[in-house]
Parts: structure tokens; C-alpha cells; sequence
């Protein structure tokens, strides 16, 4: 540009005398003139330009600080993508309990206030476009213990595996409660493979009363133990709005490990069997499972050494052994019609003893009268509850009731009722409760709301033991067999009333 001009300005000087010999006179003051204005001409020019000169360069130096900002904001999204990738959520809950409990030989059992924290973390990211991961990490313990408290009543187990993090008998660590890999579209088909801690704790329809509303896992609540183990899924279409999806799943799980021993006695504890989702539109669902615990222990391998030690002889159980095989058959139909949420489901379960014997008369025994117990003996349960929702009051009311038989086991040890497992009950248990989602402003995320919970639980028990498969479960209201409980030094709980009340926060 700058040559360009000066090529001009010469131009333009050179141009006057031409144009003054055409005139056929030279006027040189004139042209003195003119050529002083050209001159100064040309140095404003020479100006201009100086600064379009440090205006480019300026410009340059903008340039080239925007494209360092523009790189280093390439490689911030870079790494907020991969950061992106790890999706976070979780829940804290606190939690008041009030129990009272009635034995069979009149001892009166109470608790008046019982507080429990329970902090969970949820974690999912991807690590290819088909592999998932999940996780939760779990927190749960009494306000003022770091360790078991006290419970007279032989409800509470130590920490095991199929309990831990489920219980607060231990201290306030976090535990992994669950972590699994998620293989899905296994070659382009709707298949899924998925392998480690398994999502098996408070399954359908538990979410109704815990006011969650998602299923929070996959086998019907009555089968409610953490273990280890993997799936093989398909999931197909119905082709009908009404009827949704469906989904089956083969699940294979590990309940215990009997380790490297000489002519061992305890064999590994083992899972296996299927859940189907029949169909699932979303305010319907029906599910069916059904699966064996095979070489089930008479007592399980408990976290604390001491314990684990000397359970047997506590227990009058003695060493740990293999008793059999556990039959168990399960179904629920849960469904959604306006303000109303409803369920009803039963359950089968068919032991399977070996030599050692299963509900085992262990007075009798002791008296010479009998031995183990080798037939197979069938238990039945009956769950059902219903909610109604008052959106305008932001409340929730709801009410449910369940029934277990003489043999009924329920494989509940993950159960959510602080003491005794409701729907493990050898007998009929009541409960009403209330959910009241607090006016606390928008959610944050998808994943966030708080509500505070209030509930009744109501437990009349007609036979002893519920959810144990080592003792025969002796008939309450039967003269002779209190008085085989009272012969071997056990005074069962016939009723019990408990109240909770909980603030919780899900984020």
C-alpha cells in the first residue's frame, strides 16, 4: 500500500511542469504550491499509514493471544468431555427410630430412640460407547456407636456380606455397596452382559413407600441380599403401547466363599436362576423370578474375627456346615392409575435339606426323639399396598400389609427395617406411612428432591424364627412347643410396634 501511494505522489509531481508548458506559461509560485501541498500530502499519508502499520500489528498480537485463548479452551472442553463422561449423584438420610417389642415369656423390649445417618454416592461414567460402569458407595451407622448395639431380642446380625452397608451395626467407613460393569448391544443385538456387586437390595415395589418412584433394583423385594455375581439380558418390544418393554435376565451370584481347606464341610453358597420383567409400560409392571441358593450355611462368615470365631458355640449351632438347597418363587404386579400407586405379590420358597436337615427340632433332638430334619418343607407369602398422592398438599399416604406362612423364607438380610425383616415375618405385619416432599424450592438436577417420611409398622408373629431355615419354626400359641422354646432358653418376640420418622435429600 505504502509503495502504491508514493508511486502516485511522484506521478502527480512529475505531472505539473507537463501541465504548465501546455499552458504555454511556467507560474513557479504556483507550482511551488502545489508541490508543498502534495509534500504535505504524502506525510499525512506516511502517517496514516505508520499507524495502520501499528494498528495491524496490534492486531496481530490479538490474533495470535486469541488463538492461544481459543487453543487453551480446545483442550478445556477436551478435558471437561472427559470429566463429563463421570456422572455423580447420591442421597443422605436421617433417621429416628422408636421400637417396643413383647416376647413370648413376657419380657418387654424397648428402644425409644434410635438415630441412624446413611450417605450413599452414586457414580456412573461410560468407557466405550457399550461398556458402563456403576457404583455406590455407602455409609450407615447408629448416632454414638461405632460398633453393633445392643439388641436382646437376636434380630440383628453381625456384619456380613450379605449385610454390610444394609445394617448400621458397623462404623461410619464407606463401603461398596455396589460396582458393575455393563456391557449392552452385545453384537448389535439387545443383549447385555453385566458382572460384579450386584444392584439386589430394596427391589419392587419397595420404591412406593421409600418415595422414590424409580425401581431402585432387580429381583422382587423379597429376595433383598448384596452379592456378587452377573447377568445375561435381552430386552425385546411388545409392539404394544399398553404392554411396553420386556426383559429377561439369567443371574448367577456367589453368597459365600468357603475358601482353599482340607476335606472341607462348607461348600460355596451359590445363586442362580432368572428375574423376567413380563412387561413394563411404565405405570405397569409384572415380574416374575425365580432361583436356588444352593449349599445354603446354617450361619453365614461374619466381618469381626471374635465373632466369627465364636458364633457356634454362642449360637449352640455349632461349626459352620452346608445344609442344602433353597427354592424360591416370586411375582409382583405393580401399577400407576391417576393419584393411585398399587402392588400386590407373593412369593413360594421350597427347602431342599441334606443329611444335616433343615427346621430342624433341635428339643426333640436333644430329647432322642428325632433327627434332622431331610423333607422338603414349603413356605407362601402375601404382599400388597397401595398409595394415594395428594399433589396439592404435596403428600403421599400409604398403607400395606404382608403374610408369611409356618415355612415362608424370605433371603432378606439387606432388609430396611432397623431390626426385624418385615417381609421375612412368620405372620402378618401392618404399616401405614406418610411422605411429604418439602416446599424447598426447584431441583437442581433430575436426581434432586427432599421429603420427610413418617410411618407405622405393626408385627403380630405366629411362628418363631422368621427368616432362619436352621430352626423349625415353633407355633407361638401352642402350649408344648412354648415350652420347647422355653426348654432350650429362647423367648422369641411375638409382637412388635415400631415408628420411624426420616428427613432425606437425594442430589
Amino acid at each position: 500500500m505504502k509503495k502504491k501511494l508514493s508511486v502516485l505522489a511522484l506521478a502527480g509531481v512529475m505531472s505539473l511542469p507537463v501541465a504548465a508548458l501546455a499552458g504555454g506559461e511556467v507560474d513557479v509560485e504556483d507550482l511551488e504550491r502545489k508541490i508543498l501541498e502534495l509534500s504535505k500530502q504524502l506525510e499525512e499519508l506516511k502517517v496514516q499509514i505508520s499507524r495502520q502499520a501499528e494498528t495491524g500489528q496490534a492486531t496481530s498480537e490479538q490474533v495470535a493471544e486469541l488463538s492461544d485463548v481459543v487453543d487453551d479452551m480446545e483442550y478445556r472442553a477436551y478435558e471437561w468431555d472427559l470429566a463429563a463422561r463421570f456422572k455423580f449423584s447420591g442421597d443422605f438420610r436421617s433417621r429416628y427410630d422408636f421400637y417396643n417389642a413383647e416376647t413370648v415369656f413376657g419380657r418387654t423390649l424397648e428402644n425409644d430412640s434410635l438415630f441412624t445417618n446413611r450417605f450413599r454416592l452414586n457414580l456412573q461414567v461410560l468407557a466405550t460407547e457399550n461398556v458402563e460402569f456403576k457404583g455406590r458407595l455407602a455409609m450407615y451407622k447408629t448416632w454414638g456407636m461405632q460398633s453393633a448395639f445392643s439388641d436382646e431380642s437376636g434380630a440383628i446380625w453381625p456384619v456380613f456380606d450379605g449385610n454390610v452397608s444394609r445394617s448400621p451395626v458397623g462404623d461410619s467407613a464407606l463401603y461398596v455397596d455396589r460396582a458393575y460393569v455393563n456391557w449392552n448391544n452385545v453384537g448389535g443385538a439387545p443383549v447385555w452382559i453385566s458382572v460384579g456387586r450386584r444392584p439386589t437390595t430394596d427391589g419392587v415395589p419397595a420404591q412406593i413407600r421409600m418415595g422414590v418412584d424409580e425401581r431402585l433394583a432387580t429381583p422382587v423385594a423379597f429376595m433383598d441380599w448384596p452379592f456378587d455375581g452377573f447377568v445375561l439380558g435381552y430386552g425385546y418390544q411388545w409392539g404394544n403401547e399398553s404392554l411396553g418393554i420386556g426383559k429377561i435376565r439369567f443371574c448367577y451370584g456367589r453368597g459365600f466363599e468357603d475358601g482353599l481347606q482340607e476335606d472341607s464341610v462348607i461348600n460355596d453358597v451359590d445363586f442362580a436362576g432368572f428375574n423376567w420383567d413380563v412387561f413394563d409400560s411404565g405405570d405397569r409392571l409384572l415380574n416374575v423370578q425365580s432361583f436356588m441358593a444352593f449349599n445354603v450355611f446354617n450361619y453365614p462368615n461374619f466381618q469381626d474375627p471374635i465373632i466369627n470365631a465364636n458364633f457356634g458355640d454362642m449360637s449352640g449351632l455349632g461349626a459352620r456346615k452346608t445344609l442344602g438347597n433353597i427354592l424360591h418363587t416370586d411375582l409382583v404386579y405393580q401399577a400407576s392409575t391417576g393419584n393411585w400407586n398399587y402392588f400386590v405379590a407373593g412369593g413360594w420358597s421350597q427347602s431342599r435339606p441334606n443329611e444335616n436337615g433343615m427346621f430342624n427340632d433341635y428339643a426333640a433332638m436333644a430329647a432322642g426323639l428325632s433327627g434332622p430334619e431331610t423333607d422338603e418343607n414349603n413356605g407362601y407369602a402375601f404382599y400388597a399396598g397401595l398409595r394415594y398422592d395428594i399433589d396439592d398438599l404435596r403428600l403421599k399416604v400409604g398403607a400395606e400389609y404382608n403374610y408369611g406362612s409356618e415355612y415362608w423364607l424370605a433371603l432378606t438380610p439387606g432388609h430396611d427395617d432397623i431390626y426385624q425383616s418385615k417381609l421375612a415375618t412368620r405372620g402378618q405385619v401392618f404399616e401405614v406411612y406418610t411422605i411429604y416432599d418439602i416446599p424447598a424450592g426447584e431441583a437442581i438436577s433430575r436426581y434432586g428432591k427432599a421429603f420427610i417420611r413418617l410411618g407405622y409398622q405393626h408385627y403380630e408373629y405366629d411362628y418363631s424364627g422368621s427368616g432362619d431355615w436352621n430352626m423349625a419354626p415353633y407355633d407361638l400359641g401352642n402350649a408344648g412347643d412354648r415350652m420347647m422354646l422355653q426348654m432350650m432358653g429362647l423367648d422369641p418376640v411375638e409382637s412388635a410396634d415400631q415408628v420411624y420418622l426420616t428427613f432425606e435429600a437425594f442430589f
